[in-house]
């Protein structure tokens, strides 16, 4: 019998889905091999990772539904292997409900639809972990150790790998990296080594990652009446915002329908929040396809692979990327965001007004369509160019339903002037939209006075009445506060209030029902894999590479990868408290004051200056090896273990996005050309060659997460002796 050793380096989810899959599929080698495995995680979170921790503050929010989060392969998952028993591979919900049928703790009082408090998870988590490694345990011929100790190199001794431990060497045959987020040392960013160096002598604070909040932000470092800049306006910044306010002992009370929050009297003065758009991450909204996801998670109509493989053969440059080979290369803003915006539009306008409505404006666009995967260029402006033959039928369509609206057109005239389209069913569906059910019921009910009845109804969602005032922009939905009110920091303010506002009620009424918010979920999230399909491998260009990840990965964040309505309502509440300060706008910047010893906000558009005591880096660091606080990844630099992953540009002016040079089944790529596949990188170090290769596991979906730990187990286990076929998940 040989001894296989197994060394995994990070305790985070992905650690407990392998841990699943292992406990799943090893009890099938049926003693032909024995097997050791070693698992570091720095924090001893094993399961749950820092990230996850189950001791995190209890003010940070998951940012999935319960309903949308798993711990192990099931059904869906092709060519998965033996599954464990129903019982042991609960999603979170059942998790939860479990609990709360244990303990009666209403924090596990769950529906499909809820966000869980972060830490809920890590406990599932942690505990999920602890039942898959009791499985491997109870196994002959397995060990499973587990080690608090960071690990800080990884040598290669030729027939073995050693693993080295801030307290002691291990050795392993395959070492599996599942490292998780990571920061970067902000004194070698030439963007924020000035920031640090500022710091240094004077009393201003630079806290160059935000977590974890409760070492990075106590009160010894911001301090009751201190003032702390939260640099970007994401999903770090609103939990640094909550830690510091809620997590303070501040309560939010439900007053009139809205939520007002009371202060605890220990917050900052202000936490003054800005970013280069100067909006929030907007609300997500209430998930409606949870009820069947297999038939109402949105499919492609027009942005769908075959289309980005059609553009690849038309219009693509042709290149050379390292180890890919040839690869024929996209210009994202040029040849994939037209069809964002086509996928986009039509989805809003098959929202607002019906499934018809959306097979006609299909119908009519396609010629152009075709045409635009064929080759034409659509001129100066693409988008607009395959935007055109739905806006003029959107445009017919306004003129009918605003005139009916207005009462300038009879309801029955509007039904006999459709042509191709049927105004009654389009018109029921607009009117469920901005309306309501009993709305439309009420209008409908005497269309002889269709405009005296709907003028005087409520429009529980904040929507125009006219349809040209729920049109559909993409210039409007990136910058929804009008030129007009960035002229001062306090008309700003009450400007992205409004928006707040507005978007929130947009949230409450559903992906499946407000036109925005299906058409951002729908493309941005539904559609993410098209996008990878896109992006992944050198599909785009260096330069359009470089603009995606800065541009358009911003546009994704803000639009479909936001926090839960109930997060961003107990947000507005604090900036009409005055506690959270927006003012600054958009194209804000930061800087040194030396004439004051503290750091100052400068809103370049709305005149806002803002000193600060406390600078937060409040954003998810992007993986970079060279950048990394941690001194495992610059080792294996320098051995040469691996190196970065470079998109090639034929001008010189090549790309590095910080990720590794890794191969489709995640092992490095050296220097040399050489693939060493007893390493595998899962997780961002491979984001770089790909794209969003990050997140918790979803059930009933083949998740993409499930599938990168499958790749690396086959070849795993295909390398034990003669294990049993019936183990080993097909490849």
């Amino acid at each position: 019998m040989r001894t296989v050793r197994l060394a995994v380096i990070g305790a985070g989810p992905t650690c407990t889905y392998v841990m699943e899959r292992l406990a799943a599929t090893v009890p099938a080698l049926r003693g032909r091999v024995a097997l050791e495995i070693d698992i570091f995680d720095k924090g001893g979170q094993f399961g749950a990772g820092a990230v996850h921790s189950d001791a995190q503050p209890r003010t940070s929010f998951l940012n999935r539904i319960v309903g949308q989060v798993a711990f192990a392969a099931d059904e869906s998952v092709a060519d998965a292997g033996p599954l464990l028993a129903t019982d042991l591979r609960p999603t979170l919900y059942e998790w939860c409900r479990r609990k709360f049928r244990e303990t009666g703790d209403p924090v596990f009082d769950v529906s499909k639809e809820d966000w869980p408090k972060r830490y809920v998870h890590g406990m599932a988590l942690r505990e999920v972990f602890g039942w898959y490694v009791d499985i491997l345990r109870e196994q002959p011929h397995v060990r499973v150790s587990m080690h608090d100790t960071e690990v800080v190199d990884v040598v290669d001794g030729g027939t073995e790998l050693q693993v080295v431990g801030e307290t002691g060497v291990v050795t392993a045959d395959h070492v599996l990296f599942l490292t998780g987020h990571s920061w970067n040392d902000p004194a070698k960013n030439r963007r924020l080594r000035p920031l640090v160096d500022f710091a240094a002598d004077r009393d201003a604070t630079f806290v160059g990652a935000a977590y974890p909040l409760e070492e990075t932000l106590g009160e010894d470092v911001a301090p009751a009446g201190s003032v702390v800049g939260c640099m970007g306006m994401g999903l770090t910044t609103i939990d640094v915002i909550l830690w510091l306010t809620e997590g303070r002992g501040g309560t939010f009370e439900e007053v009139g329908g809205r939520l007002v929050y009371r202060p605890s009297g220990k917050e900052p003065a202000s936490v003054v929040a800005f970013s280069e758009a100067g909006l929030f991450t907007f609300a997500r909204p209430y998930n409606a396809k949870e009820r069947d996801l297999a038939e109402l998670e949105h499919r492609g109509v027009f942005l769908t692979e075959p289309a980005i493989d059609a553009l690849r053969t038309s219009v693509a440059t042709p290149g050379v990327v390292g180890r890919i080979g040839a690869r024929r290369q996209l210009d994202f803003t040029r040849h994939v965001f037209p069809l964002v915006l086509l996928e986009m539009a039509h989805l809003h306008y098959t929202t607002l007004l019906g499934a018809d409505f959306g097979k006609f404006l299909a119908a009519r666009a396609s010629a152009r369509f075709r045409a635009f995967l064929a080759g034409a260029s659509g001129g100066a402006d693409p988008g607009a160019h395959l935007l055109e033959p739905v806006e003029e039928a959107v445009a017919a369509a306004v003129t009918l339903v605003d005139a009916v609206l207005q009462g300038a057109s009879t309801y029955a005239e509007a039904c006999e002037a459709a042509d191709g389209w049927s105004f009654e069913a389009a018109f029921s569906r607009y009117l469920d939209v901005v309306l309501g059910q009993s709305g439309r019921e009420q209008v409908l009910a005497d269309t002889n006075a269709v405009a005296r009845v709907a003028g005087g109804l409520e429009r529980p969602w904040g929507h125009g009445l006219l349809l040209a005032d729920n049109r559909f922009s993409w210039a409007d939905t990136i910058a929804p506060i009008p030129a007009a009110d960035l002229a001062s920091p306090e008309r700003y303010r009450d400007a992205l209030v409004g928006f707040m506002r507005r978007d929130h009620l947009w949230a409450a009424q559903d992906n499946l029902t407000n036109p925005a918010k299906a058409a951002a979920d729908g493309v941005w999230r539904d559609l993410r894999p098209v996008l990878g399909h896109a992006v992944d491998f050198g599909g785009l260009t260096a330069a359009s590479h470089r603009e995606f990840l800065d541009v358009y990965m911003r546009h994704h964040n803000r639009l479909a990868n936001g926090a839960a309505l109930e997060v961003m309502e107990k947000v507005l509440a604090l900036v009409e408290h005055g506690v959270v300060d927006v003012s600054a706008g958009p194209r804000a910047a930061v800087a040194g004051n030396p004439d004051t010893g503290r750091y100052a906000v400068r809103g370049h558009v709305t005149g806002a200056e803002r000193d600060v005591d406390v600078l937060v880096d409040a954003k998810v660091h992007a993986f970079d090896p060279e950048l990394d606080t941690a001194p495992l990844y610059q080792r294996l630099l320098e051995r040469g273990l691996v190196h970065k992953w470079r998109n090639p540009s034929a001008t010189g002016d090549h790309f590095e996005p910080g990720g590794l040079d890794l191969t489709p089944d995640f092992h490095p790529v050296g220097p040399d050309d050489r693939v060493d596949r007893r390493l595998t990188f899962l997780g961002p170090p491979s984001e770089g060659v790909q794209f969003f290769q990050l997140g918790a596991l979803r059930p009933n979906q083949d998740h993409h997460v499930m599938r990168d730990v499958l790749a690396w187990l086959r070849e795993f286990l295909a390398t034990s002796p003669s294990p049993d076929k019936a183990a080993v998940p097909a490849g």
